[in-house]
């Protein structure tokens, strides 16, 4: 019985790289090929173009395998989606128009497929005429199966007679669109060989360009994603030596050269969320080793995203506080954390649950994502110091001293006007905190009662997710004071991906996100700032909305140009160096 291999690009790349060390790395992107009688076809303007743009191409065959895609997928930085026959509508939940040509049964599944992997994993793509309409479908957009029976424009004729590398007619590109700054003006002379056509952008996506009939000929996302479609053929131009449309190609490689270095620096480097309320959504029937769509936090999106570690809060909302009230907040901590464990064990050839900074790393070394737990809210120990020692115990490495309440331990960010300090009793929680070593997070605490908590602590302090006021105005973020207090202190602040913390005029996006970064490390350096997400706790934005999306945020700061050893920093290794002095300490 024969057995076959799979081709493992990786392995052949390493093997390359290992015999010729000297040579420059740069980007495959992955070509889809088109399939006719019986043979793997692909026209040359595509290779070409990538060739001369400086990337290595690599031709995808039409197959369906999600397990070998998911694998090619892990080798390739970058995605170019080709032309070809039209789409199948039954894929899209229509039946055919009769003037729907020629459709490859071959193509349109896999092709639908591999663009929702490769979306999953942030890869950058570039589609083209087909390529478009594939990419749209794909994520969620409708298309015209015929311009010209489905729409009332008729004034262009849209499938040239023209030789392909000359241009037919123009599309007007809108001004502020990512396509008019690659491109360097909005009116630009194309190519046309289509009856289909994008009708609705998918979610997430705009229109960019059009023609002057009205038909979309371009889209690019609109969530700071590497992503574009264009109707025309680009690499017909380039084909006949008119380097026209070579900044397209441009593009595409600096996005995948771009992404090629953040997976690298993520295989080096340990990446931790300091906050996540994935476990609010337990009793919602989730699946943690699935890309569940109900959670932001799942081991698929941490593997998409290349996340290697999260923490997990058992999340008290802040209600009465009676005698029995606080049992019950007792309560609903354990239970929490009993299912975080649970959760973990179910799981537990991919995760495992890590009690100090030393454990994320054997994690990682072993290819295992890593759970840490925490509590926000101290309204969960009630009045009775010993639950501080025993959920230490239970390898809780945080606690948040409230929520958006006041509680027996201080005053929260939401009464600030009240000026509510630390009470006697909370002063008892931080120096007990102190000594078990868990880690007293000052997120939500209103102003008196951050600076009281730093002058009682003998150990450094975190914010586990917030962000500055200076840039939004909300209660909730903190003064440029009270970030240089706590980078005096040693301790970290790591940033809030929070729309509502982030900016109060539009929702938020990853720009904006990097914007309050670079404020904290122009006031209190690179040593003192980290990343707390708030992913299931109401936090995501454009661009990093979850766990898969991580990767992103280290694109951006590869942008800036942060170090790697600033980007290692703000990563986690910022809190974990804290939370391993506040261990020692202990």
């Amino acid at each position: 019985m024969k057995t076959f291999q799979t081709f493992d690009i990786e392995s052949t790349y390493n093997a390359f790289h290992n015999r010729f060390p000297n040579h420059r790395e740069v980007p495959v992107i992955g070509i889809t090929g088109n399939f006719s009688d019986g043979n793997l076809t692909l026209a040359s303007g595509y290779y070409t173009s990538i060739l001369k743009a400086g990337g290595v191409p690599f031709i995808i065959p039409p197959f369906e395998d999600a397990n070998i895609l998911i694998n090619l997928l892990d080798s390739i930085d970058g995605l170019l989606l080709t032309g070809g026959g039209d789409i199948n509508p039954l894929f899209l939940g229509e039946e055919p128009v009769k003037e729907l040509h020629s459709i490859n049964p071959y193509r349109d599944r896999q092709e639908l497929l591999i663009t929702r992997l490769a979306a999953n994993r942030q890869i950058p793509i570039l589609g083209i005429c087909r390529g478009i309409q594939i990419m749209n479908a794909a994520l969620g957009g409708t298309l015209y199966q015929d311009i010209y029976s489905q729409t009332e424009s008729k004034l262009i004729k849209h499938s040239q007679e023209l030789e392909r590398s000359f241009a037919s007619h123009t599309v007007h590109i809108d001004a502020d669109s990512l396509l008019a700054k690659i491109m360097g003006q909005t009116t630009l002379p194309v190519n046309s060989f289509h009856h289909q056509a994008v009708k609705k952008p998918a979610p997430g996506f705009r229109v960019s360009a059009r023609a002057s009939d009205g038909i979309i000929e371009a889209i690019e996302s609109t969530e700071c994603k590497s992503m574009i479609g264009v109707q025309w053929h680009p690499e017909c131009f380039i084909l006949n030596n008119d380097p026209c449309m070579m900044p397209l190609f441009g593009w595409l490689l600096q996005e995948a050269d771009s992404f090629r270095t953040a997976k690298a620096l993520h295989q080096r480097i340990l990446t931790l969320d300091s906050h996540c309320d994935t476990p609010m959504f337990f009793d919602q029937n989730i699946r943690f080793d699935v890309r569940d769509p109900k959670i932001k936090v799942d081991l698929h999106k941490m593997t998409e995203g290349r996340q290697d570690a999260t923490i997990m809060v058992a999340y008290i909302p802040q209600k009465e506080r009676t005698d029995e009230a606080l049992l019950a907040a007792t309560a609903k901590a354990d239970q929490l954390l009993n299912e975080i464990e649970q959760m973990v064990a179910m799981n537990c050839t991919a995760v495992d649950i890590a009690y100090c900074p030393a454990d994320l790393y054997r994690l990682k070394q072993t290819g295992k994502k890593a759970i840490m737990l925490g509590i926000e809210n101290g309204y969960a120990i009630g009045k009775d110091l010993s639950n501080i020692e025993r959920f230490r115990q239970r390898g809780v490495v945080y606690m948040t001293l409230c929520h958006n309440g006041n509680n027996d331990i201080c005053g929260s960010a939401r009464y600030n006007e009240e000026n509510a300090g630390v009470s006697d009793f909370g002063a008892q929680v931080i120096r007990e905190m102190n000594r078990t070593g868990m880690l007293v997070d000052l997120s939500h605490a209103g102003e008196r009662s951050f600076y009281d908590a730093l002058d009682i602590s003998q150990s450094p302090v975190v914010c586990s997710h917030s962000s500055c006021r200076s840039l939004c105005d909300h209660p909730r973020n903190l003064t440029d004071e009270q970030l240089k207090a706590i980078a005096r202190k040693g301790g970290v602040v790591q940033l809030c991906l929070y729309s509502g913390f982030l900016r109060s005029d539009r929702p938020a996006d990853i720009r904006d996100a990097i914007e309050h970064l670079h404020h904290m490390v122009n006031l209190i350096g690179t040593d003192h700032v980290g990343i707390g997400t708030d992913f299931d706790g109401d936090g995501g934005i454009a661009g990093c909305n979850d766990s898969s999306e991580v990767i992103n945020f280290t694109r951006k700061l590869l942008y800036e140009r942060y170090s790697e050893e600033d980007i290692r920093l703000i990563w986690g290794g910022n809190f974990l160096r804290v939370m391993d002095k506040v261990q020692r300490y202990s």
